[in-house]
């Protein structure tokens, strides 16, 4: 694994891209270049994304669907659903700022000499575009990243989600035509600076078609029958490219203090303002399933137990940082084979195919603990949960295993959104049902006068977003 520290990165960056020269006038420095590399781009903006799917949000989202339970501070806020405009700015500039609009500087820099960073850079731009309107819906898009243009592009309009996501598959679409072109059409080829894929851009191209499909499943609700076949379309023309074959984008961590899993390191510097669900917990238990010892530690009585909705107790089960998902340098999933077999499973069930839907959950679930737990499921856990047949496969029990297996990714909460699955019930503090978007945010109403003011107050967080409507 390359190490990396961010903070070197983002300092590196800003630092590359800022000065041309010491001062004007005198001799150039031969170690400050005007403009940041491809190479050290794709690496800082890579870390960006990762620390966006696998931080603040995705610590979030899991709050939310009860895997995880707020015990304290503003966990017990986020629990209890008391989520202001305020509370994550940092994540919504981070967003645009060091994933976004770096993304778009090395598709800039890239350039047609270099059409494998700039279909690398697309693909980024596109995580970081969905993740934004996941959790906000109305997002500026067409009018973003043009600060550099004056004040006239300091208030950029927010697009409606619905020409966002259609934004985000023409941009999927570039990156795969992008990454399809041989190594000689490049000048420049990316290698040991591509943290998941060490340079390889058949496995960028299955990434990319597993994106379309997690958007075109999106549209579940509006567009039931046209989103399966569209779902179906991008997981056929994934497995050509060789799904199944290449490695997961997973984001990667090292073991320096600037480089941990970022559960680990929240675990480190706030224990107890998060310990695992009793919903989540519960489910494992009841299930024997053997991924509950990789997710969770034990309990301060030596057993698996999760904090009860509606309780601050942190005596319980903390997320596992010893052994399992959040150890120090332990790798959190991004884009995986066990993601795009279950949205096979779910799409091919709302276009009637129930084989295909019984077969792809059965490999999602088997592949999902295989990788997991380092051993296959035993034969037990597959009879129950794992042989499912066209006549009894539903969506319920789709969503509830996919549920288990996307912990710590924010897709468990925009799949709850979309399927109601699992079932939840909202916390007992809280004064409204659980939020299905975040407020905009404070930043935008302060200085952005294209912003929308019709989701500012708490009540506002339980409107859905335009897939979710």
């Amino acid at each position: 694994m390359k190490k990396l520290s961010l903070y070197f990165l983002a300092g590196a960056l800003l630092f590359f891209s800022g000065c041309g020269k010491f001062v004007d006038g005198f001799e150039t420095s031969p170690n400050s270049p005007e403009n940041a590399t491809p190479a050290l781009l794709l690496t800082y903006t890579q870390v960006a994304v990762y620390n966006a799917y696998t931080g603040q949000l995705a610590r979030m989202a899991s709050v939310l669907t009860q895997q995880s339970a707020g015990a304290e501070s503003q966990f017990q806020e986020i629990a209890e659903y008391n989520i202001l405009s305020g509370d994550n700015v940092n994540e919504w500039e981070s967003l645009y700022s060091a994933c976004m609009n770096n993304a778009q500087t090395l598709m800039s820099e890239a350039g047609n000499e270099n059409p494998h960073y700039r279909g690398m850079a697309r693909i980024l731009k596109a995580m970081s575009l969905g993740l934004a309107t996941d959790y906000w819906g109305d997002v500026p898009n067409s009018e973003a990243l043009q600060g550099l243009q004056g004040e006239t592009a300091f208030s950029p309009a927010f697009d409606s989600q619905e020409s966002i996501l259609n934004d985000i598959q023409a941009t999927l679409d570039s990156a795969i035509i992008d990454l399809s072109t041989s190594a000689d059409a490049n000048v420049l080829i990316p290698s040991s600076d591509d943290l998941s894929f060490g340079g390889d851009v058949n496995a960028w191209i299955v990434t990319a078609h597993i994106l379309k499909a997690r958007y075109y499943n999106r549209l579940s609700k509006r567009d039931a029958s046209g989103s399966a076949t569209s779902a179906l379309a991008s997981i056929d023309a994934a497995t050509a490219a060789g799904l199944g074959t290449t490695a997961d984008m997973n984001a990667v961590f090292g073991t320096a203090v600037n480089e941990l899993n970022q559960w680990y390191a929240f675990q480190q510097d706030r224990a107890g303002y998060m310990q695992m669900g009793d919903f989540f917990i519960s489910m494992l238990d009841t299930k024997n399933d053997p991924r509950l010892s990789y997710y969770a530690d034990t309990s301060a009585t030596g057993t698996y137990v999760g904090t009860p909705l509606g309780s601050t107790d942190n005596t319980t089960s903390p997320i596992n940082t010893s052994t399992g998902i959040a150890a120090t340098g332990s790798s959190l999933p991004l884009v995986t084979y066990a993601e795009a077999k279950f949205i096979e499973a779910e799409a091919a069930l709302r276009a009637g195919d129930n084989t295909r839907a019984a077969t792809a959950y059965n490999d999602a679930v088997i592949t999902h603990i295989t990788q997991s737990t380092g051993t296959a499921p035993d034969a037990t856990y597959v009879t129950n949960h794992a042989s499912e047949t066209d006549a009894t496969i539903t969506l319920e029990r789709i969503m509830e295993q996919k549920y288990i297996a996307m912990f710590t990714q924010p897709e468990v909460w925009s799949d709850w959104r979309r399927t109601n699955f699992p079932t939840l019930t909202a916390d007992p503090r809280a004064t409204i049902d659980i939020p299905r978007r975040l407020l905009t945010p404070q930043s935008e109403l302060d200085y952005n006068s294209n912003a929308p003011t019709a989701y500012t107050v708490q009540a506002n967080l339980v409107i859905p977003v335009w897939w979710d409507e």
